[in-house]
């Protein structure tokens, strides 16, 4: 019984964690992203922290994330291409997005 508890309690902390993490979300990382992308599962690309864990050491990764938004493509992740600006999301929704992306990692 006493090895269930503390399970129980990190099964809560992460689900508090993951739902903090989506209300500071842009609207267009669930709207236009959101389809393709989740906090912490892959969907069709992967996740937000998976992407963020792969610049959490690099300065510009806010800019290399939305450079590679922009302009679309496979990005080493091999799952596949993402289309230019995924669904259609605009300069301003990209570069908010890519700020949260590369935030979550710290």
């Amino acid at each position: 019984m006493k090895s269930v508890i503390p399970s129980i309690l990190a099964t809560v902390s992460l689900i508090i964690a993951g739902n903090s993490l989506a209300a500071d979300m842009p609207a267009a990382g669930k709207v236009k992203c959101g389809s393709c992308h989740a906090i912490a599962k892959k969907v069709i690309g992967p996740s937000y922290m998976d992407i963020s864990a792969k610049y959490k050491n690099d300065k510009d990764a806010a800019s290399k994330i939305a450079a590679s938004v922009t302009n679309g493509g496979a990005f080493g992740w091999k799952m596949g291409k993402m289309p230019p600006k995924g669904l259609g999301a605009d300069d301003a929704e990209i570069k908010s997005m890519s700020e949260y992306i590369a935030g979550l990692a710290k």
